[in-house]
């Protein structure tokens, strides 16, 4: 795992992403650093950089010894560029530090001005927490826990099993009491001592209509900024870095990546998913056909043949892929592309392996890590992945809402249709259109503070619906989703007192002041958070040393191009694949196989549910004494019969016992850790939540 530590206070700053200098009270010779760091530049406002960076992902440039930006990730701007950012951030225009191809985080130090920009997505969060008479900031939660010595925050875990797609719920918080998120599409500005979060992007307002947007002009902009991210991945730097971090090896506490890592090691080069999905495959044929060799990237190219690594995944278990196989082949006959495909049986399947490394945070995808890990030990040192696609391009059925405020109502005729289609030819389909009218109205003429407000009312009794079944099917997954706030999948199987926690959380969050958004378009870059976390988390879970996963549609650039999509375009039925081969067709790409672009779950749905049926067993032992249960947060028989009942092939939202599952593990692996991330005379004496106190949550009146 890699980050970058700092912290700011009337006489020092410190922050995370990369490590910086030693921090602690310098009169009486006591300090504190991070272990396995680098110092990027020191004292008074010390950077570090923490973990196995390469040297091109860690830049720092500088216009004087109080003026300087360093940048950590993968970022397309030259030397020159950098600097023209930061005299743009002098005079307080932070969207030109987040207007770069690729995906990094910027640190700018003006004078006494330490300013961390975070990513629209979420999937590179800046954390921040009072320290010292000053703030530490890091992009990581876990150091700053150890620094502070910090408990669980049970109410976080609460709310994220409870409403993960709702921001008012889980607010700036993290699973850490004390440590605090800046969120997706703003920037921690520390000054003197002083804090401020502050948004260097615009949100949509319910009293403007949005803007009418050219359909081909916004492809276009699509097509650019993915070509660019893509662009920005595949040349090597024109820099020379400042600071070039070593190879640290693993750092005492966060779970050593190697410790897991898959056999071998990644193959040096450029390497992609190819496994029928029409976003990674977008990327693989963009990444083979644009000019230079693609297995050269950022200057770690092995410089013979130089062919795209394009890696399919084949259960042998399931089956079912056949059709994907046979497109995967039909697209890597591209003489720029070498197609491998990863066959795995049982020891693959989701629930198989529940080893791994401690994490950041809780995710879903930890239960699912060992599956991905073998995938991508098939890959290169550099791999694509189409993660966030679904999010940035397709429609959230929230956006309905949005078209109806803009008198638009013409645009939900082919959605309302697509919808009836799927529904078959029962007798209820033919009201499905007005159905969804009805509901996209609702929405558009429920204020936002009287939607949350109606979700904290129907909260706690969620619960007691445990037995009811999920909604299922596009028409019961669009009409739950037109709402200002859902429960997760999770939440019938929490407590009533952990749901009635939440309920008051999101009742303060309704009367907080707050800018009035379009419903769509909130429930969307809700979406886009909660998946942009998830995949952070998957790549801490499925880490395999040297390696770096890179998922472009999380990119700054491509999600406001993604953003500039008219709505009335993207809510049509195949949206997605019809922008993406535009996006080809205007690279000069036209031949794609029958069938490209369709998009099935059932693959997937079919192999969770067969390694839970596997592991059910174990999954029992697992929840035969839980965590989540001490700290009230669940009871064990509960989730004991439900895991019996998906095992048993009942409509149990699988989705729901994953957050369960992977959060019971976060916690069991938090607790179990040893040593902490940090080292010195004035380094904390205990790790984050070292005493294994799990404080019930406090029902407020």
């Amino acid at each position: 795992m890699r980050w970058l530590v700092g912290w700011s206070s009337i006489a020092a700053s410190f922050g995370t992403a990369a490590t910086a200098g030693s921090v602690g009270d310098q009169s009486e010779g006591r300090t504190v650093h991070p272990v396995g760091s680098q110092l990027l530049w020191g004292d008074p406002d010390p950077l570090w950089a923490v973990g196995d960076w390469r040297d091109d992902e860690v830049r720092v440039v500088s216009v004087d010894p109080f003026t300087r930006l360093a940048v950590f990730g993968c970022c397309g701007a030259t030397d020159e560029q950098l600097k023209i950012g930061l005299f743009a951030a002098r005079g307080g225009a932070l969207r030109h530090l987040t207007a770069w191809p690729g995906s990094y985080t910027a640190v700018a130090q003006i004078g006494r001005r330490i300013t961390v920009a975070g990513d629209l997505a979420g999937a590179r969060p800046v954390f921040h927490t009072p320290w010292a008479s000053g703030t530490a900031y890091a992009t990581a939660a876990l150091p700053l826990a150890d620094l502070i010595e910090a408990q669980l925050d049970i109410g976080h875990l609460a709310a994220l099993l409870a409403c993960p797609e709702t921001p008012e719920a889980l607010r700036d918080s993290t699973p850490y009491a004390g440590v605090k998120r800046v969120p997706p599409g703003h920037a921690l500005v520390l000054r003197e001592g002083s804090r401020e979060i502050t948004g260097y992007e615009q949100v949509a307002s319910l009293a403007v209509a949005a803007p009418q947007v050219d359909p081909e002009r916004a492809v276009e902009g699509v097509r650019d900024a993915l070509v660019e991210a893509v662009r920005a991945r595949l040349l090597a730097p024109r820099h020379a870095p400042e600071a070039t971090p070593p190879d640290p090896g693993p750092v005492p506490g966060m779970g050593p990546a190697d410790r897991r890592a898959a056999r071998g090691g990644p193959v040096p080069g450029i390497g992609a998913d190819l496994s029928g999905g029409s976003a990674s495959g977008t990327l693989a044929l963009l990444a083979a056909g644009l000019p230079g060799a693609p297995g050269t990237v950022l200057g770690h190219g092995t410089g013979a043949g130089e062919r795209l690594l394009a890696v399919t995944f084949n259960d042998l278990v399931t089956g079912g892929r056949e059709a994907e196989l046979e497109r995967a082949r039909a697209m890597a006959s591209n003489p720029r592309l070498h197609h491998v495909v990863v066959a795995a049986g049982e020891e693959a399947l989701p629930y198989a392996d529940l080893e791994g490394p401690l994490t950041d945070e809780p995710g879903p995808s930890l239960v699912t890590a060992e599956r991905h890990r073998r995938r991508l030990a098939a890959g290169s040192a550099d791999h694509f992945t189409g993660a966030g696609a679904r999010e940035v391009l397709d429609a959230h059925p929230a956006r309905l809402a949005d078209l109806l405020i803009d008198r638009r109502r013409r645009d939900l005729l082919r959605p309302t249709t697509a919808l009836a289609r799927a529904q078959g030819s029962s007798a209820g389909s033919l009201f499905v259109p007005l159905t969804v009218y009805r509901a996209a109205r609702r929405l558009a003429r429920t204020p936002y503070r009287t939607g949350l407000e109606e979700a904290a009312a129907q909260l706690p009794g969620v619960h007691r619906d445990r037995n009811a079944p999920a909604a299922h099917g596009p028409l019961g997954a669009s009409l739950a989703a037109l709402t200002w706030s859902r429960p997760g999948p999770a939440a019938r199987w929490l407590t009533g007192e952990a749901l009635a926690e939440v309920s008051v959380r999101l009742t303060a969050a309704a009367i907080r002041p707050t800018s009035v958004q379009r419903p769509g378009e909130a429930r969307a870059r809700a979406a886009l958070a909660r998946q942009a976390a998830d995949h952070r988390i998957f790549e801490q879970a499925a880490e395999i040393r040297s390696q770096r996963l890179h998922a472009p549609f999380f990119d700054n650039q491509v999600v406001r191009a993604c953003r500039a999509l008219p709505e009335s375009l993207r809510v049509q039925p195949g949206a997605r694949s019809d922008v993406l081969r535009a996006v080809l067709a205007g690279a000069g790409i036209h031949d794609l196989p029958p069938g490209w672009g369709a998009t099935t779950h059932a693959t997937s749905v079919a192999a969770t549910r067969t390694g839970l049926r596997a592991a059910v067993n174990d999954l029992m032992a697992l929840f035969d004494a839980p965590l989540l249960a001490d700290a009230g947060l669940i009871e064990a028989r509960v989730v004991r019969k439900a895991l019996r009942k998906a095992a048993e092939g009942e409509p149990i939202p699988l989705d729901g016992i994953a957050d369960l599952v992977s959060t019971e593990l976060w916690l069991r692996r938090l607790l179990s850790r040893r040593g902490t991330c940090w080292t010195g005379t004035a380094a904390p004496r205990q790790r984050a939540v070292a005493g294994g106190v799990m404080p019930r949550p406090t029902l407020h009146p």
